[in-house]
């Protein structure tokens, strides 16, 4: 299996890309100051398994076609940045709606498994995901250690467990500081015109940004 030295090189290399605020960062983030903490945590719950789809793609042999077709790729790529973009202007429509919502109390109205369903499609078009798991995450199997296949997996579950953690915690600053202007609905509707331009700027800037080849 995998040996301790490759584990932890590759655990401060995920490290290094998951702190730097990427896509399902910025995704989790809209979500915290659109819908709250719960909202924010299912989306990261989401944007995890989203992100572990591709490391069994990987696995499995499909990364590699990824990485070497640019169509391939980039039909990914522009289709995660226009469902970015179509639901950050959902969201910011409907951002004089959010004073209603918080008042309601009822994170059922939202739809726990569509908001999972949301975040998982952000996580399996992450292209920053895409790219590192295709490109970086088998340059640490040891191919004369054998179980290649589970090599990737495990690898790809220590990225994802560190992910999940400081995608959190991304997340509830988030909901925190979104609880400070719930009191006033102009502050409210703020942080939801914010959160959808956001997420409308993040899908442009995913489409026009990426491989050249």
């Amino acid at each position: 299996m995998v040996s301790t030295d490759r584990l932890l090189a590759f655990a401060a290399m995920s490290l290094v890309l998951i702190v730097i605020p990427g896509p399902s960062v910025l995704f989790v983030v809209g979500r915290a100051l659109a819908q709250g903490r719960r909202a924010a945590l299912t989306t990261v719950a989401g944007n995890t398994l989203g992100a572990y789809v591709l490391v069994v793609a990987v696995a499995l042999g499909v990364g590699a076609v990824v990485e070497r077709s640019v169509l391939v790729f980039t039909v990914l790529k522009l289709a995660g940045a226009a469902y970015l973009v179509h639901l950050g202007v959902k969201a910011f429509r409907g951002r004089g709606s959010l004073q209603a919502a918080v008042a309601e109390a009822a994170p059922e109205a939202h739809g726990t498994l569509r908001t999972l369903g949301e975040g998982f499609a952000v996580g399996v078009a992450n292209p920053k995901t895409i790219v590192f798991f295709a490109a970086v995450l088998p340059q640490f199997v040891d191919r004369e250690q054998g179980h290649v296949t589970l090599q990737m997996l495990l690898l790809g579950l220590v990225f994802n467990l560190i992910a999940i953690v400081f995608d959190s915690l991304w997340g509830l600053a988030a909901a925190t500081t979104r609880d400070w202007f719930a009191g006033s609905p102009r502050r409210l509707s703020m942080i939801g015109g914010t959160g959808g331009l956001a997420m409308i700027g993040l899908g442009v800037t995913i489409a026009v940004t990426g491989r050249k080849d």
